[in-house]
């Protein structure tokens, strides 16, 4: 599949990024402001410097911290590196902590991009198509970024002009779902092309489908199951997504921008940031032989015991020393050692020295790791919305058929493993679906937001040192609160 290359464009507040697919332009050096954008070019790359900040390393909190939080991985690494993001694994982190203050700061960044292009692209004479094309992009681009601030952070500054107050108070998230998310989703539902009708060069672009499945997401994040089951059925109507063959090959570079790819921000290996790389793999990339990454983000025991013998999508998930994968030998780092204690415990082994095979690429050295795409919406976890929605809405046996065919695709052909699922009670097949969910898509930032709007986050993530009340939401960064001078409130417990 053809991948995202960007040339930075640098100007006064925000370098933008142009593409040699999207768009095959030369950097146009320092440009005010007050004349960007002015014409058709500078708007196709005021819209592609949004997607540029989807490949920034902070868009995604740098290191994977909401799947650290969960029970599906921990920290990972050189115990003596990067010392702060242990705190993720225990809950023990502060409102001081710069992790944090950066992905708060590198989403505005996002969100400031895309109000560039809603406040000035409209106005621009240029194809009328193209045009509301490019705005509806940023505005599902502006609602992909505030959903992420909200789900996150809870109330957050309301930001809609490039133009804003310096000193913003928090804004109520549900006034910004009524305003912006929703609205933004729905605008571009309205305006933005299906998949197939993209060429290959234009892959990566916001579609409809990933329109409607953002907004199935949501919905469910608020309980809206009725929303959730019309966005997804919507989408797996549409005919426009099915399954990739095998569950490994998703995220093998066959699966880039493929059938069961909703939506995906490209990268391209073997280059840095502003040339098309993302430092997504890299960081979770393994350490020592081969060298990849940094080798954060370590599947846990907990989730490699979830698995157990008969999922064949741990062998995907996972990756254990000694095993080859594209011809190389996974030998790890003498550095990273295991872990053989438990809380209460100093027998279990609930550590060993382990990858994240999601985000592996062929290739021995770190450059290699930065062409790992992120996978931001899957076509199994639309497949896994509709049948939790329908669960939710009482039509149990309907669901059955959404969830069995993610099972289906599990199994590898094997017909004496992950048996289709005949449950109709709605409690039981809720507990089914959520554990579906941790087996479908681990280590992919899901899990610990799936717990927190189950209600399920202190149960299960208690002994790691949740509180409940507290941990649902990141805290404000202490930065942004100082800088605000009382405007911004923290948080409740932090």
């Amino acid at each position: 599949m053809h991948k995202i290359r960007f040339i930075t464009l640098l100007f006064l507040w925000l370098f933008s990024v142009g593409c040699e697919e999207f768009l095959e332009k030369e950097p146009l050096g320092l440009i005010t402001e007050g004349v960007f954008p002015s014409n058709s070019p500078d708007a196709v790359l005021a819209t592609n410097g949004i997607y540029n900040m989807l490949r920034e390393w902070r868009f995604h909190v740098g290191f994977p911290i909401f799947d650290i939080m969960s029970d599906e991985s921990s920290k990972g690494s050189n115990p003596g590196d990067a010392i702060q993001i242990g705190a993720f694994n225990d809950f023990s982190f502060q409102p001081e902590e710069n992790t944090i203050a950066n992905y708060y700061g590198t989403l505005y960044q996002a969100v400031r991009r895309a109000n560039t292009v809603i406040e000035n692209v409209p106005s621009i004479d240029m194809d009328p198509a193209l045009r509301d094309r490019l705005v509806a992009e940023a505005r599902f681009l502006r609602a992909l970024t505030y959903f992420s601030l909200v789900r996150s952070f809870g109330d957050v500054p309301l930001v809609t002009t490039t133009g804003p107050e310096f000193k913003l108070p928090r804004t109520d998230k549900s006034v910004i779902y009524d305003q912006i998310i929703i609205p933004d989703l729905e605008f571009a539902i309205a305006i933005l092309p299906e998949k197939s009708e993209y060429p290959s060069s234009e892959l990566g672009r916001a579609t409809r489908g990933a329109g409607k499945a953002l907004l199935a997401r949501i919905s469910l994040f608020t309980n809206d199951f009725q929303n959730a089951e019309t966005y997804a059925l919507e989408v797996v109507n549409s005919g426009e997504y099915q399954l990739d063959d095998d569950f490994q090959s998703m995220f093998r570079p066959e699966g880039e921008q493929g059938s069961g790819s909703v939506f995906e921000i490209s990268a391209i290996a073997g280059v840095g940031f502003q040339e098309g790389g993302a430092q997504y793999g890299n960081t979770q990339g393994t350490r020592g032989s081969p060298n990849k990454g940094w080798g954060f983000n370590r599947p846990s025991f907990e989730l490699i015991k979830f698995f157990g013998d008969e999922d064949p999508r741990l062998d995907a998930t996972v990756i254990f020393l000694g095993e080859t994968l594209d011809g190389i030998q996974i030998l790890g780092d003498p550095g990273t050692p295991d872990t053989t204690y438990a809380i209460g415990s100093s027998s279990e082994i609930v550590e060993i020295e382990a990858y994240n095979e999601k985000v592996w690429v062929p290739g021995t050295s770190p450059l290699d790791s930065w062409g790992s795409n992120i996978r931001m919406i899957r076509y199994a976890d639309v497949l896994l919305m509709a049948a939790e929605a329908l669960n939710e809405n009482g039509k149990s046996a309907e669901a059955l058929p959404y969830l069995n065919m993610v099972r289906a695709r599990a199994r590898a052909g094997n017909p004496l493993i992950l048996l289709d699922i005949t449950e109709t009670s709605q409690a039981l097949l809720r507990d089914i679906i959520l554990e579906e969910r941790h087996a479908e898509l681990a280590l992919e930032s899901h899990r610990f937001f799936d717990l927190i709007r189950t209600g399920r986050a202190h149960e299960i993530l208690g002994v790691y040192g949740f509180i409940a009340g507290k941990h649902e939401l990141l805290p404000i960064p202490q930065s942004e609160i100082d800088l605000s001078e009382g405007t911004l409130i923290q948080n409740p417990n932090w």
